[in-house]
């Protein structure tokens, strides 16, 4: 860890500045409006022109917001900076109309750090491959419990500017953040931060894995108090001894085994802190059960043992933590129980769009019938089925990219009976059940752990979970 001293930015004077904000959604509109009402001269720019696009132009316009529609390309004249939505990929042509004309580009986290007001709530930030969401709702949890004002903010619950612009005062923010947002945010300087893991994803944004890993690394730059890291994944702990942090700033580690001096970790179904103690080369502190964690699959600890990290650097007590734990209850799709069914348990995974997700949920069970399948967004199956093949009854694939998943059960698992399904039609997550409960034996998981994206069946992950829970209701009325 370096241990320069980092200067906090310089706060943003929006009045009378031209920016241009690129694309609209979920980011670009509160971009707009938020700046809109700071006083700058706010142009939205935009790559599509379709109906949901003439409908949120529109409404900006009307407040005179100048929109361009299917025109992303072309820096508007006299820009001063650049407000992106963070899918934006760093080679658009606009980037590089605004690299030769000096104007800088930040991301709505950029802007939403630079726009906190003075004495604003310290973040505590979470990235990470996955399991971000979880992670940052149990923090937010365990903070509450210590009767702190805060809220789960940035991808979920609050968006990030509604927080620093708002009325509500908060005394810390529990911060999600990805790895677009973190490319865009050059001068984010977080309390405490955490990398839970590191996995090839993004890759067709970032590039490489070298730039998405530098860009999830960004998450402990200027950090204060400590930098959080996952034992049993190197790469986490060579971004912190890469990163520039303020003095007396600490590494500290998460493991699911026993934790050695500056690590929480487990010990005989405890969580336990060696971090935040006296004396921590003899002392340990209790934190909660195993047993709190809710579901105590071995990714979902980890995940709790890195927001107990983060929420013990901020000062919270011990039994915060437990309370906190104990009141956290997880989003659905997030390996949700749907039922029991011929003594064969049926569980949700839907969140499980890369291969990393899904080989952490695939470890969580001892026999599976496997449903698989979707967008592959580039993965390669190989490894995940080569490590979690002893656990597999059998599997059954959907989706798009399935015969991806296919070849490497062929060259890894060539023992396990397969069930392709030639369809991408919503109806087949009902046969891709019937078939699971073909294979299944009494004892066994029917997963559904895609390790895919969704969108080549369903809008999104969660329709995906509606559709694997309703084909399990159907099965067993």
């Amino acid at each position: 860890m370096g241990s320069g001293q980092v200067t906090s930015s310089v706060p943003f004077e929006c009045q009378g500045k031209h920016v241009t904000v690129a694309g609209l959604g979920v980011s670009g509109v509160p971009a707009a409006k938020a700046l809109h009402g700071l006083g700058a001269r706010v142009t939205v720019v935009n790559d599509g022109d379709d109906t949901r696009a003439r409908e949120q132009a529109a409404g900006l316009e009307a407040l005179g917001i100048t929109v361009r529609l299917g025109d992303g390309a072309t820096l508007p004249e006299g820009t001063e900076l650049i407000v992106t939505a963070p899918g934006w990929k760093p080679d658009k042509p606009l980037f590089a109309a605004a690299d030769e004309a000096g104007v800088p580009v930040w991301g709505d986290v950029e802007l939403a750090w630079r726009l906190r007001k003075p004495g604003a709530a310290p973040w505590l930030a979470v990235t990470g491959t996955n399991g971000k969401t979880t992670t940052v709702q149990m923090l937010a949890s365990i903070l509450k419990a210590a009767g702190l004002r805060t809220a789960a903010v940035g991808n979920i619950g609050v968006s990030l500017l509604d927080a620093v612009l708002g009325e509500e005062e908060y005394d810390v923010l529990a911060v999600e953040l990805s790895s677009y947002q973190l490319h865009w945010a050059p001068s984010l300087r977080a309390h405490s931060a955490a990398v839970l893991n590191l996995a090839p994803d993004h890759l067709d944004w970032h590039g490489s894995m070298e730039a998405y890993a530098r860009d999830k690394g960004r998450v402990y730059e200027g950090n204060r108090v400590a930098c959080v890291y996952n034992v049993a994944d190197k790469a986490t702990e060579d971004l912190v001894r890469e990163a520039d942090v303020e003095e007396g700033c600490r590494a500290v580690g998460f493991t699911l085994g026993t934790p050695g001096p500056s690590q929480l970790g487990v010990v005989e179904g405890l969580l336990v802190d060696r971090a935040f103690v006296e004396n921590r080369h003899k002392n340990a502190q209790e934190l909660a059960e195993v047993s709190d964690v809710r579901p105590p699959a071995p990714h979902n600890i980890a995940n709790a043992l890195a927001a107990a990290a983060l929420a013990r650097a901020y000062g919270v007590p011990a039994g915060a933590v437990r309370d906190g734990l104990r009141a956290f209850t997880p989003d659905a799709h997030r390996i949700a129980h749907v039922a029991d069914l011929d003594d064969v348990a049926y569980v949700d995974d839907s969140k499980a769009t890369n291969t990393h997700a899904a080989q952490a949920s695939l470890a969580a069970y001892e026999s599976i019938v496997w449903i698989a399948g979707g967008l592959a967004k580039g993965a390669a199956f190989d490894e995940l089925v080569a490590g979690s093949a002893k656990r597999l009854r059998g599997a059954v694939l959907i989706g798009r990219d399935r015969a991806l998943i296919r070849e490497a059960l062929a060259r890894h698992a060539p023992e396990v009976p397969v069930v392709d399904l030639d369809r991408t039609d919503t109806g087949a997550m009902l046969q891709a059940v019937q078939e699971a409960k073909r294979l299944a034996r009494p004892g066994d998981t029917v997963l559904l752990a895609p390790a895919c994206a969704s969108m080549d069946m369903f809008a999104n992950y969660n329709k995906r979970g509606d559709a694997f829970a309703q084909a399990v209701r159907e099965l067993g009325a």
